[in-house]
């Protein structure tokens, strides 16, 4: 019998089941759905955010609008084409702040995935700091330290976005002791380190000071020719740790679901990567080129950043079991979900 206030009780497989449960279950499953549909929106939007931000960069179309938020006190279409590139900018920045703070509220509230809620919120925090540098960077007039900023704020969005996307999709698996071998935490961190090497070399309007490869031609300026060895130095190295940890990754976490498929893609973006700039260098640093070099570091950052999330959230790197049965995530492995359902 159902009474008033009362649960309906089912039989399934002859014990009584709870018909609320089935219901939580299923709100449960929805809410994790849209989490890491939203996460991975997040993401996405993000790198396109930058991609973006790197054409109105190319196109010397940063000061399009001198104002903020409106652009010559107008928000509708403007005809020009500074100003529009400049606006629609904004107005995609507009849309990742939207999916940013969608996630980290669908985040706090998810059950089934807590792993998401700090990188969400921490994402949350940085979308603030972005729009404000973004605000002062048109005010400030488009000066390179406020530039500079503005950039990093934009990478460290993305670093968030990425691993609150991961966190929203694989289940974290426990374990004791260290969780990610050095080689993922100095893979991830020097990708990173690269990204601001080559925004220094931007910020400096230097891209087409340094015409040869691997070293700069002659009578170029010293300080320049500098910031661009320094540059190709560090992607050397960086590129090596990339390598090694997407080497590390296939070897060692083959029982991880997908943990391949972005080892084998860290290898290809950062090959093409690699090539996309030594084609620059070369020619002198075309607009689409430029745009595809960022497009190719972005994306390096976003897969390293990626696997490194993917091998701590399983553990992959944590020491075999007592019993000899295996690391947390070989033992964990069928139900590590990658699909959010």
């Amino acid at each position: 019998m159902k009474g008033a206030g009362s649960t309906e009780l089912r039989k399934v497989g002859g014990p009584q089941v709870d018909s609320h449960d089935f219901g939580s279950r299923d709100r449960g499953r929805v809410r994790r759905g849209w989490l890491a549909r939203c996460a991975v929106a997040t993401m996405v939007t993000a790198y396109g955010l930058i991609i973006f931000g790197s054409q109105v960069r190319v196109t010397d179309s940063g000061m399009g609008c001198p104002d903020w938020p409106l652009c010559d006190g107008s928000v509708g279409p403007i005809h020009q084409f500074h100003a529009i590139m400049e606006q629609s900018h904004r107005y995609i920045a507009a849309v990742v702040t939207i999916l940013v703070f969608s996630t980290a509220v669908l985040a706090v509230r998810s059950r089934t995935r807590p792993a998401a809620r700090a990188p969400a919120l921490f994402t949350a925090c940085v979308v603030v700091v972005q729009v404000g540098l973004g605000a002062l960077t048109v005010l400030a007039g488009n000066n390179a330290p406020t530039v500079a900023a503005h950039l990093l704020s934009g990478l460290t969005l993305l670093g968030g976005a990425c691993v609150t996307a991961v966190a929203a999709m694989v289940v974290k698996v426990p374990a004791a002791g260290r969780r990610l071998g050095r080689i993922g935490w100095v893979a991830a961190g020097s990708a990173c380190v690269l990204f601001v090497s080559g925004s220094l070399v931007v910020n400096a309007d230097a891209e087409k000071d340094c015409a040869s490869f691997p070293l700069c031609p002659g009578g170029q300026p010293s300080g320049l020719v500098a910031l661009h060895l320094v540059h190709r130095s560090i992607a050397v190295l960086v590129g090596a740790a990339l390598l090694m940890f997407a080497v590390h990754a296939w070897n060692r976490w083959s029982s991880v679901p997908r943990a391949r498929v972005l080892a084998v893609a860290l290898g290809v973006v950062v090959v093409a990567t690699a090539g996309i700039g030594i084609a620059t260098a070369l020619l002198k640093a075309p607009a689409g080129l430029q745009d595809l070099h960022l497009a190719g570091a972005a994306a390096v950052l976003v897969v390293s950043v990626s696997l490194a999330a993917v091998g701590w959230l399983t553990a992959a790197d944590a020491p075999a079991t007592s019993g000899g049965s295996g690391s947390p995530a070989e033992l964990a492995g069928p139900a590590l979900n990658l699909t959010g359902a």
